[in-house]
């Protein structure tokens, strides 16, 4: 697919560790020294706060978004991130917590296609180190069957008029998990389990995810194929259903006999 020439350009040769810098200079670092593509990003870092999300829109009020750089706001730690349906993400210090805003051009977009582009892209980028993941539907991240990061895609409008894309993002890396979610520090080498490279990556993957939402088709079908299960459970009627893919905007087909419905998560 078209794509796949950009995720080679973004792959890094030799590690190079950032210990003489620390928090939000160790991934402008590591940005300046190891990334080859063309996007620059406006960054704040921050050592704690309740939400990078609330942190995000507060910045975006003060400083209203112009132009075509992104930005992203980085934290080492949360005390109230936020999870799907409201949900308090724990998200302690060793890990990756991000709120990112960036332009999207074109009214064919959605929620939920921009989910699932971050989502493949994020599984491009985990690949590189032979970290193997799946998407749960509609915005986790998932190491056989544990979770290992979670997404929550966004879109800004003024009037009819898409003007930004937003993503908060989560990603366990050498922090404490629940039971159920796994670290990266699991499955790699301590020199490969940095927050700020991981927040590098994660920046990486935003960038692939902006070219890769122009190809809805393609990023539908290669969700597809990395989907966690063939079947799945209705939460309030406990009906099991077989999955039958996704459609452009990122929903889940699913098929019972000859019934078929549709679950959308992001309106």
């Amino acid at each position: 697919m078209k794509w796949k020439k950009l995720f080679h350009e973004l792959d890094h040769g030799g590690m190079r560790t950032a210990n003489s810098f620390t928090g939000g200079a160790a991934v402008a670092q590591f940005l300046r020294s190891q990334y080859l593509g063309k996007k620059v990003w406006q960054l704040r870092w921050k050592p704690v706060c309740a939400s990078t999300e609330f942190d995000l829109s507060d910045w975006l009020k003060e400083k209203p978004f112009k132009g075509q750089i992104p930005r992203a706001l980085i934290a080492a730690r949360q005390t109230h991130g936020m999870g799907q349906r409201g949900r308090i993400w724990k998200a302690p210090a060793g890990g990756v917590w991000i709120s990112a805003a960036f332009p999207l051009i074109g009214d064919q977009k959605s929620a939920g296609l921009l989910g699932l582009a971050v989502a493949v892209a994020m599984v491009h980028r985990l690949e590189k180190y032979c970290v193997s993941a799946q998407i749960k539907w509609p915005n986790d991240l998932l190491v056989g069957d544990r979770k290992l990061a979670g997404l929550l895609p966004r879109l800004v409008y003024r009037g009819d008029r898409l003007r930004l894309g937003r993503i908060g993002l989560g990603l366990n890396v050498c922090n404490h998990v629940p039971d159920g979610g796994i670290s990266l520090v699991e499955l790699l080498r301590p020199i490969n389990c940095q927050p700020f490279l991981w927040a590098a990556e994660v920046l990486f993957a935003l960038d692939c995810a902006m070219e890769m939402i122009e190809d809805a088709e393609a990023v539908r079908y290669e969700a597809e194929n990395l989907l966690w299960a063939q079947e799945v459970k209705d939460p309030e009627t406990e009906m099991v259903w077989e999955i039958d893919g996704l459609d452009i905007n990122g929903a889940l087909r699913l098929r019972k006999g000859s019934y078929k419905t549709v679950w959308n998560r992001w309106a």
